[in-house]
């Protein structure tokens, strides 16, 4: 497929500010990504309203993440072939359409099928919006503007629980839909206003390129999220899911190496940046899903944390976050080598998790407070520079397609991230019981012996001792998680010597050719 001649994109509204559209790109973005895990904390306010058993209703989640999960990688054929400026229209329109739909629905079957409506229609906002920044700004601005873009992006999943778990107990669990109605009309006025729309190269729709990623992503995502109620490979459906998403990605990769123009451009899987970013991207996204997944259980299950004073113990997160990505994002605008960034931050993450490595059973809120500024501040400090980077050596032409796949990686890596860190937890958990159970016998504890108990009328010490057992095992598991996970951030610290540092140079992206 030959070019023709260069031609400069053609904007929708001539003259629109690039802070204005980094502003309704961001605002569209954040709204699909705090969706992800708004309606976590509200479950069980939906599982009698929706009439729905306790192993089904987790279908809304899954439902979500998965249509996500299929939707994700059509996003840049999607916009080549009907337009980036339509398609984000488009997606919020339906976005808001679909969370009018679940925050009405009256039946499980309702709510999945609208969930999956909300999760395919969202799924190529934040793809968009990435290009959307990155072509609105020349390559010396794309670290700040990353960074404005990259607080939608990574603020939504910590402030999901929080605004869930605030509208749940101060109105009702349909609020967690239904506040998606303003946002999404005030994202669609002001898109319509003023996006551009960009001209990009006529594509093919590369059908076995798709069917074999979806096959792939789809049944990857249903085994992490049913494995944990399965009981993983004993389950006859875990192994049916995971021998598919094996075979499906295998088959896909090969297909993707040796077919010209597939779903996914063979330079994405072929360039040093573009391919180490995908995989510092999925372990971001493991790190922060799995300590959102967990943190809020530990406060309130062994503090007692009631569910909206956990989800402000989340805060600091957030706040260490934005105030790195705005660093961040100001230290590359000045030139400022990426790769010493991201080594700051992944040491940053590290030494945060080995703090919660180190909480103690009565300890005050302070720990919990500034271990979480500084994980959120060392994950900040790892998403603006790895972004600039990984997208710097990639023609513009390829930046849909390429944030498209950045936002799959993410989220799956924090799908693996919940799903690794749960059975970490409970292996831990039953190995550390068995250990602290027995050191409690007869002969270390004369007064431990149940039939001496028994005969005391003593059942009720039985059951304080037993609980305090499994409170300190608990304990015990979740530090050994975390544990695990501060070894994981700096483990890739090698990585970096692979990336070469692209600094910007200040001259506007090349043009994107219209093909013949």
């Amino acid at each position: 497929m030959s070019s023709a001649a260069p031609v400069a994109a053609a904007p929708a509204s001539a003259g629109a500010s690039p802070v204005v559209v980094t502003m309704v790109v961001m605002l569209g973005s954040f709204m699909t990504v705090l969706d992800s895990t708004i309606a976590n904390v509200a479950l069980p306010h939906m599982q009698p309203s929706l009439n729905a058993a306790a192993d089904s209703i987790t279908w809304v989640l899954t439902s979500y993440i998965v249509a996500t999960a299929i939707a994700t990688p059509i996003t840049g054929w999607l916009a080549a072939r009907i337009g980036r400026r339509r398609l984000f229209l488009w997606s919020v329109a339906i976005f808001t359409i679909a969370s009018l739909a679940c925050g009405l629905a009256g039946s499980l079957s309702e709510m999945v099928l609208y969930r999956i409506i909300q999760g395919a229609s969202g799924a190529f906002l934040a793809p968009l919006g990435q290009a959307y920044v990155l072509d609105a700004w020349p390559p010396a601005k794309h670290g700040p503007a990353m960074a404005w873009w990259g607080v939608g992006v990574m603020v939504g999943p910590i402030l999901g629980p929080v605004v869930g778990g605030w509208l749940t107990d101060n109105f009702d669990w349909r609020w967690v839909f239904l506040i998606n109605l303003p946002f999404g009309l005030i994202c669609f006025t002001t898109a319509a206003a003023c996006l551009p729309e960009p001209r990009l190269p006529a594509r093919r729709f590369d059908m076995l390129g798709f069917a074999l990623l979806a096959l792939g992503m789809a049944a990857l995502q249903l085994a992490l999220d049913r494995g944990q109620q399965l009981e993983w490979l004993e389950s006859w459906e875990v192994r049916l899911e995971a021998g598919l998403a094996v075979a499906g990605l295998w088959a896909f990769g090969v297909h993707a190496l040796s077919r010209p123009g597939a779903i996914v451009d063979r330079e994405l899987l072929t360039n040093r940046n573009a391919l180490t970013g995908m995989l510092f991207i999925t372990l971001v996204g493991f790190l922060l899903v799995a300590t959102t997944a967990l943190l809020p259980t530990m406060v309130q299950t062994l503090y007692g944390y009631p569910v909206v004073a956990a989800g402000e113990l989340m805060m600091p997160r957030g706040i260490g976050m934005m105030m790195a990505m705005m660093s961040a994002g100001q230290l590359l605008g000045r030139g400022v080598d990426p790769r010493g960034m991201l080594a700051v931050g992944f040491v940053s993450t590290g030494a945060a998790l080995w703090g919660m490595s180190l909480f103690s059973p009565d300890q005050g809120a302070w720990p919990f407070i500034v271990t979480g500024f500084f994980q959120g501040a060392g994950l900040g400090m790892i998403f603006v520079p790895l972004n600039t980077v990984a997208f710097a050596s990639l023609a513009p032409a390829l930046r849909t397609d390429a944030a498209a796949i950045f936002m799959l990686l993410r989220n799956i890596g924090g799908s693996i991230g919940i799903s690794v860190a749960v059975a970490m937890l409970q292996r831990q958990t039953q190995i550390s019981h068995a250990d602290l159970g027995s050191g409690i016998t007869p002969f270390s504890l004369p007064w431990a012996d149940p039939a001496t108990l028994a005969a005391a009328g003593a059942g009720a010490v039985v059951s304080v001792l037993d609980g305090t057992v499994n409170r300190q095992a608990l304990m015990i598991a979740y530090l050994d998680v975390f544990r695990a996970m501060a070894i994981m951030s700096v483990s890739v610290l090698p990585l970096l010597l692979i990336l070469r540092s692209n600094k910007p140079s200040g001259k506007p992206s090349p043009p994107v050719h219209l093909a013949d």
